[in-house]
């Protein structure tokens, strides 16, 4: 499939948008038969390595990883994560940064954490030809314990600031953006707020974010059941893991019910809040029982 069909894929209004992550050339292979787009994602820090968090990966390891997994995505366009420490600095060093991503690996564009304070650096790489994708909520590259990770949006300044994110990265240009682990409510608000927007359609990926977001993505491993399986903790709540079936079928029925409109349900959005003393709610890795 040459690059304009797979744009045209992505950007199909008709359809939620479906992705998930990859790090090897194998498991591209297969997620290319059935998914939109594939990430390679920093979380190959904490998936593949073992890392505590995603602060430690590096340049190389994201490059590396991503060429194996451009060379097996024939029919999906393949965004990269820049780590942390690569782009925050300065739009040009983002930019020094996302070409030699994008020329080391043939991927079609790149993806950054941040609203607000990184809108700038996306004016400055999509005026001079880098496709990027926006991420929101949740920032994994500023977490350094993933316990009590506090959930935002349930309150008025939480959810204008991601309505604000949202409408600054969709100005500076970028292509798509992820909104990650917020109130329902919230995401919902900021699917209003750039739908509004009428001169070009940019989608909404969510996870652990709304339902009517225009796609949805989790991390491969956590559908599998394999990041937690032998750690005493159990997956955030927006992952659904798919039981008892082979590799390929979790992935086509993930697929399949994103698609369908089935994920995600009520029961792996944050609408329920988890209160604790101080009304605040957190993203919890619940121990195992």
């Amino acid at each position: 499939m040459n690059l304009k069909n797979k744009i045209t894929k992505f950007f199909n209004k008709a359809n939620p948008i479906v992705g998930l992550t990859a790090y090897s050339y194998n498991m591209a292979k297969i997620l290319d038969k059935y998914v939109d787009f594939i990430l390679v994602g920093d979380s190959l820090g904490t998936t593949l390595y073992g890392m505590k968090n995603t602060r430690k990966v590096s340049l190389d390891m994201m490059i590396n990883h991503s060429k194996a997994v451009v060379k097996a995505a024939k029919n999906t366009l393949v965004i990269v994560d820049l780590p942390f420490g690569t782009y925050e600095r300065s739009p040009i060093q983002a930019y020094e940064t996302a070409s030699k991503v994008i020329d080391k690996t043939n991927c079609y564009g790149i993806k950054i954490e941040g609203g607000k304070e990184i809108s700038e650096t996306v004016s400055y790489l999509v005026d001079r030809g880098i496709n990027v994708m926006g991420h929101i909520g949740l920032s994994p590259q500023s977490i350094k314990n993933y316990k009590n990770v506090k959930i935002k949006g349930f309150n008025i300044s939480e959810k204008k600031k991601l309505i604000e994110d949202a409408s600054l990265l969709y100005e500076a240009g970028v292509f798509s953006i992820v909104i990650e682990a917020v109130a329902e409510s919230a995401a919902k608000a900021v699917v209003k707020r750039i739908k509004k927007y009428k001169n070009k359609f940019i989608p909404i990926i969510g996870i652990g974010a709304s339902s009517e977001c225009d796609g949805q993505i989790l991390v491969t491993d956590d559908i599998l059941g394999i990041t937690n399986k032998y750690k005493k903790s159990k997956p955030p709540k927006f992952v659904k893991v798919y039981k008892n079936y082979d590799l390929e079928t979790c992935i086509k029925i993930f697929c399949k019910e994103v698609r369908s409109g089935i994920f995600p349900g009520s029961e792996f959005c944050y609408i329920k809040t988890i209160k604790n003393s101080n009304n605040i709610t957190y993203l919890k890795f619940n121990k195992k029982k």
